[in-house]
């Protein structure tokens, strides 16, 4: 069962341990001085599970101590008169229903307002005392801290599933630092804050931003591993805006990672004044077992209610959703992968445009999500190498063509390089829509048999000497153009009107579309800016690693269709006066 959707979290702006006041910018640093207290005897991989852990048990244990010194003592139970059985008289009594408040201690408290409620055994005092005696030859701390976690998880449904198993003792982490660490986290507490614009902001509202900082300079420490569980915010935030999910709405991602593109729609949906969960359903799978209670912890965080399934696993084999039809469908699933077991799948009804290749993943995860939108409502954004919208290779090509055929391609954006620190590939958003007519909705422009190129290739801004964000305007721009094109109630709301922009966008229809043999590539339709125009900044070029990339994979796929060529050609001169 999905967890309650718990209400925000309100602390007083000082740690609730220690009574020291903690700033946003204390609360990262102390975090990543946290992560480097391991760093020297485990990797990234290994060490973000211990701080997420510790972070996630100091966070509670706030919050329920706060909880507990706002409740007032128990008050005596109440007489209830009974009618006496003989007499009909009231006499006696009994006493008041057995949900009655009974003071502090009375889990009911806690779980009735959103606070999750803490075991005496499980709670940061305990836990820091347990760390002082540590470091001073006593007892290992790490036992303790497992047990916390198993104490919590048992006594809160919503985190069952969530929380490391333990974690502090089977993986052998030294318990010196292990108490070093526990007393850092001690310094920080999760109060509210003022936010630089002057609003407060909750306590769930700062675990929130820290969490995901948190999993950023993680994935950014591990490199390519980074990128199976977390996608750069502002891709997410893009694919939300040109989305849009609304109230009510059932929310999927197949392979959520630590849940960032849920978390993303949820601040979507209150920045929009709209209510959130339970009004908005999640359901998401993860195929690794970490990465999965990393997305459970992140989501109990954020007070969201998901169904990631009861366990973790495969998408394409094990399908924890199989008679889902989501509203909306958000994935970064992972490029090009050649062993995910398609030579068992030939003939998945998820395959309606075609069976995809074993040897790459790319149009088995199209399809699947293409299998999951809803009649009507269904629409999805996802992220893939550029690739996917011009490969022929073992039968991509003619997939693409089902697809584009059958109207369900609705935008292609061509995305800048360097976005995701996990790979140099270039990359791109595939939006599917199941139904591109005006719906009966006024306003909505009919836009069957058309697709809508976007390259912004030339947007963005560099924040390092390796990496690109997309600014907010740059994301505004790329939304705010799909959505004036599809006349949503958004677009109409800010007057948004839509025309082709030479060298950002176009609108093509099926003959154009045609005769560029379904290659979707934005670049081929677009054609270059105008002279002065902002689009014309010299960004869109490719730098040279993307180009390198692009040229280098092209020219194997060349080599692999001349020896395909070759060999059907000796074949058939070989029969020749055989």
């Amino acid at each position: 069962m999905a967890p309650a959707r718990r209400a925000r979290t309100t602390l007083a702006p000082h740690n609730a341990t220690t009574g020291t006041a903690t700033t946003g910018k204390d609360l990262k640093d102390a975090l990543w001085k946290a992560a480097d207290k391991l760093r020297g005897s485990m990797d990234a991989a290994e060490y973000k599970h211990f701080v997420l852990g510790l972070i996630f048990l100091k966070y509670v244990s706030d919050a329920f101590a706060e909880r507990h010194a706002s409740l007032p003592p128990a008050a005596p139970p109440a007489a209830i008169p009974v009618p006496d059985a003989d007499t009909g008289t009231e006499s006696g009594a009994v006493p008041a229903a057995e949900h009655a408040f009974r003071g502090p201690d009375d889990p009911a408290a806690y779980t009735g307002s959103g606070v999750f409620w803490v075991p005496p055994g499980a709670r940061w005092e305990a836990i820091t005392r347990h760390a002082d005696a540590s470091g001073r030859g006593g007892e290992p701390v790490g036992p303790l801290l497992d047990t916390a976690l198993r104490a919590i998880a048992a006594t809160n449904p919503p985190l069952a599933h969530a929380l490391p198993v333990d974690l502090f003792t089977v993986r052998g982490v030294d318990n010196r630092r292990l108490g070093e660490l526990v007393g850092l986290i001690d310094r920080i507490g999760f109060g509210d804050q003022l936010a630089p614009d002057g609003r407060r902001r909750s306590a769930r509202d700062v675990l929130g931003e820290v969490y995901e900082y948190c999993l950023a300079r993680f994935a950014a420490a591990e490199g390519r591993r980074g990128g199976e569980y977390f996608t750069p915010a502002c891709v997410v935030r893009l694919l939300v805006e040109v989305v849009e999910p609304r109230p009510g709405e059932r929310v999927y991602d197949p392979a959520c990672g630590s849940g960032g593109m849920f978390v993303q729609a949820e601040k979507f949906i209150e920045s929009h004044g709209g209510c959130t969960a339970p009004e908005i359903t999640v359901h998401g799978q993860e195929l690794n077992q970490h990465t999965w209670r990393l997305a459970g912890m992140n989501l109990a965080i954020h007070g969201i209610a998901a169904d990631l399934g009861s366990r973790w696993g495969d998408v394409f084999h094990d399908d924890r959703h199989p008679g889902l039809r989501a509203d909306v469908v958000m994935a970064n699933p992972p490029f090009n992968i050649s062993d995910w077991g398609g030579e068992q799948l030939a003939d998945d009804p998820r395959w309606r445009y075609g069976t995809p290749p074993p040897g790459n993943a790319n149009y088995a995860w199209l399809q699947h999500m293409a299998a999951k939108l809803a009649p009507g409502t269904g629409r999805a954004g996802i992220v893939l190498a550029n690739g996917s919208m011009s490969s022929e290779q073992s039968g991509e090509g003619a997939i693409r063509r089902a697809m584009v055929e059958d109207d369900v391609v609705a935008c292609m954006v061509a995305l800048p390089g360097r976005l995701f620190r996990s790979t140099q590939i270039p990359v791109c958003l595939w939006f599917l829509a199941r139904d591109k007519s005006p719906r009966g909705e006024a306003g909505y422009t009919d836009r069957r048999g058309q697709i809508l190129f976007i390259d912004a290739r030339g947007l963005g801004e560099m924040v390092g000497r390796t990496e690109r964000e997309l600014t907010p305007g740059d994301i505004s721009r790329i939304a705010g153009t799909y959505h004036a094109w599809r006349g949503t109630p958004s677009a109409r709301e800010r007057r948004l009107a839509y025309e082709d922009v030479p060298g950002f966008c176009r609108s093509a229809g099926p003959e154009e579309i045609r005769a560029h043999d379904y290659v979707l590539t934005p670049g081929r339709y677009v054609g270059s800016p105008e002279p002065g125009d902002a689009t014309d900044d010299g960004g869109a070029a490719e730098d040279a690693v993307e180009s390198i990339a692009r040229l280098r994979k092209e020219l194997f796929a060349h080599f692999e269709e001349s020896a395909r060529r070759e060999a059907v050609v000796r074949a058939q001169w070989g029969g020749i006066g055989g």
